[in-house]
């Protein structure tokens, strides 16, 4: 009687799906590029935080994840991945990642919807009659400006304005408010004295808002034009201990903070 051949030992070995060992392994790592892809493509994106018009709330140097699939129009080819990130309105208080122009996105937090009566009184922003509570506003040292703090003005007084946009504002503007129109949205930077935004260029269209940021996945320590000399910063500190050196250049506090 001969022994039968054992094609089960552990040398030359097939895998349990048939496949050599290093054909499964290159079949496992495609199936995760695409998967990769797939998720980079139609849900999360990630981007750079490069300008401190959103201090406090995110900083220069934040990398974070956007759910792209957030504000994609329900049921439609846009939003393959709807049954994993859920589609839902655009509302007051959301942070987006907009087309602002091709191939630019900006980053800003939405005060106005669609019919609501907007206006600056003092830098405390006014919608349809009352207050907003803003605990993410704020207001580093800048010179006096009328037209940032005093919102809408029928005094072209700020070179930053685009000038077609003053000339639309005063044709939105109805008893000293902005009236939003239909599918536009107002926003603002959540510093609001080192901000450009609706105040100086204009509505944000339905269609160019793509993206919501939900994480920061890693921060980079970079100096903002912004900081204050006596006060909370971002720049790079100067440990002098090994450690310190070797840390510094993140912010480590940062890393996996959701963004609301």
């Amino acid at each position: 009687m001969t022994a039968s051949r054992d094609s089960g030992g552990p040398q030359g070995r097939p895998s349990s799906h048939g496949l050599p060992p290093l054909t499964e392994a290159l079949t496992s790592l495609l199936r995760t590029l695409v998967v990769a892809l797939f998720i980079l493509t139609f849900l999360l994106q990630p981007f750079l935080i490069p300008s401190e018009s959103m201090e406090r709330t995110l900083l220069v140097g934040d990398f974070l994840l956007v759910n792209k699939q957030t504000f994609a129009p329900a049921g439609s080819a846009a939003n393959p991945g709807r049954w994993l990130l859920p589609h839902r309105p655009v509302e007051r208080g959301d942070i987006v990642v907009f087309h602002h122009s091709m191939p630019d996105y900006l980053i800003k937090r939405v005060v106005g919807l669609p019919g609501d009566r907007i206006r600056l009184d003092g830098q405390q922003v006014i919608v349809n009659g009352v207050s907003l509570q803003e605990p993410y506003a704020v207001f580093e040292p800048a010179p006096e400006n009328q037209f940032r703090d005093n919102f809408p003005s029928k005094m072209y007084t700020d070179p930053n304005v685009d000038p077609t946009w003053w000339l639309a504002l005063q044709h939105l503007t109805q008893n000293g408010d902005l009236v939003v129109p239909p599918d536009q949205f107002f926003v603002l930077g959540d510093n609001r004295n080192h901000s450009k935004d609706s105040r100086y260029w204009g509505l944000v269209p339905r269609d160019a808002i793509m993206a919501r940021p939900i994480v920061i996945y890693f921060s980079l320590r970079r100096p903002s034009a912004t900081d204050a000399a006596d006060g909370e910063n971002d720049r790079l500190g100067h440990g002098t201990g090994l450690v310190a050196r070797l840390t510094a250049f993140a912010r480590w506090e940062r890393i996996f903070q959701t963004v609301h």
